[in-house]
């Protein structure tokens, strides 16, 4: 697992799932988390792929499964992140294709501004399970 997987991990809190499906998480990226080393130094952004991996690393915490990201569909950034800005990603599973799950994600901040809208296809496999 990389480094920089970790580090989005322990940024995440509030793992939850409401009764139509829907899993949100809270991200919370301090100002030393790596992802902002280098992008930009006078004033640091999230980089969109920490957005994507935030996204594996909800479903990897809430399955208790490996996930690999098969495909990108969509990604619309429209909002910078700073560091300590609060996040909250929620999740719809909209369509399984076989071992993979279509996931469309939309990010807003604490403050409800839009921060970005996902479409990806992701697969899972248990930790344990050696033949995927």
């Amino acid at each position: 697992m990389s480094i920089i997987f970790q580090e989005i991990e322990k940024c995440m809190s509030n793992l939850t799932q409401d009764s139509d499906g829907k899993i949100t998480a809270r991200f919370v990226f301090p100002p030393e988390f790596i992802g902002f080393k280098g992008h930009f130094p006078d004033r640091p952004v999230l980089p969109g792929v920490c957005s994507i991996q935030a996204v594996t690393a909800i479903f990897k915490a809430f399955k208790k499964e490996e996930v690999k990201l098969r495909e990108i569909v969509s990604a619309k950034f429209f909002t910078p992140v700073s560091a300590n800005q609060e996040l909250f990603f929620e999740c719809r599973n909209t369509k399984e294709e076989g071992d993979q799950l279509l996931v469309k994600v939309s990010v807003v901040s604490g403050d409800g501004k839009k921060i970005a809208e996902l479409q990806l296809k992701l697969s899972f496999r248990n930790p344990t399970d050696t033949n995927k």
